[in-house]
């Protein structure tokens, strides 16, 4: 069985949205064992999930900035084409996330995450994460089996997890959909992510709502503290506050989180074929 540890910066921040900051060809294999298996179990179901918070076409860009200096750029993309495994539909989502100006010539960044996100049960059947930092790469490729709640993580290794358990990237879309129409100061939400062989628990509190000025101009928000683990990125448990639109497309408008050297910012700059509208302020 997997274990379930404390949350862990290193893990809430680019699960939650900072994982585009954070081509390559999918291996056939592992593309070949999601079909089969979904094929497999074409009797079986799931429980059904509504999504009103975004659709095929959807991009999302951000700057990253630290201080005054722009670092970086990151794009999350949910392909216009719906692909199909077995009798399920799926989404293929993509996020690139890399450096930018001076940043680049001192520590460039060159990552892509992808999910295969079933569209009717909003779970993950394969995901794919391929970082390139500062000349640090590495891979992972997981194929999930929501059928009997285990990962495939490579090597004919299959790890036990619970029923709805998400990956990096589907948390973040799963998130969207989360019912925050009644929230109250102090709300917790929560998610289960699969990383690293190893489960975390995502939590996010909900602070209040707020009017931010945006490159898009102004938007109402809404705004959530993930609790983090203080003491090693951060230096208190609430030092990263993240706003989400106050509608039903709930897309990160902005994440600001203070480090330990400073501080560092992530702003929306562009986004279109949004399912809902987004909600402006005069």
């Amino acid at each position: 069985m997997a274990n379930i540890k404390l949350s862990n910066p290193k893990i809430l921040v680019p699960a939650l949205l900072l994982v585009p900051l954070l081509s390559f060809v999918l291996p056939h294999s592992a593309l070949f064992e999601t079909e089969a298996l979904l094929t497999s179990h074409v009797e079986e179901p799931l429980p059904l999930k509504n999504n009103i918070a975004f659709k095929a076409g959807e991009v999302l860009s951000y700057r990253m900035h630290y201080g005054l200096l722009d670092a970086g750029e990151a794009v999350l993309e949910v392909k216009p084409d719906i692909k199909t495994f077995g009798d399920r539909k799926v989404y293929h989502i993509v996020g690139n996330g890399y450096t930018t100006g001076t940043t680049d010539w001192f520590f460039k960044v060159r990552d892509r995450y992808e999910t295969y996100l079933d569209k009717d049960a909003l779970l993950p059947w394969y995901f794919v994460r391929r970082v390139d930092e500062g000349g640090f790469k590495f891979s992972q490729d997981y194929v999930f089996d929501h059928f009997s709640n285990k990962v495939n993580v490579g090597n004919n290794q299959k790890m036990d997890v619970p029923p709805g358990v998400q990956d990096m990237v589907s948390a973040f879309y799963a998130a969207r959909n989360l019912d925050l129409g009644k929230a109250k100061e102090g709300d917790v939400f929560s998610l289960t992510c699969f990383m690293d062989k190893e489960l975390w628990p995502l939590k996010i509190k909900f602070i209040r709502r707020e009017i931010i000025k945006t490159d898009l101009g102004k938007v109402h928000s809404l705004l959530f503290r993930p609790l983090v683990q203080k003491g090693r990125v951060f230096k208190q448990d609430e030092d990263l506050s993240v706003w989400i639109s106050d509608d039903n497309n709930h897309i990160p408008l902005r994440v600001e989180a203070k480090i330990l050297i400073g501080s560092v910012k992530m702003d929306l700059s562009a986004c279109k074929n949004l399912a809902n509208p987004l909600r402006m302020a005069n």
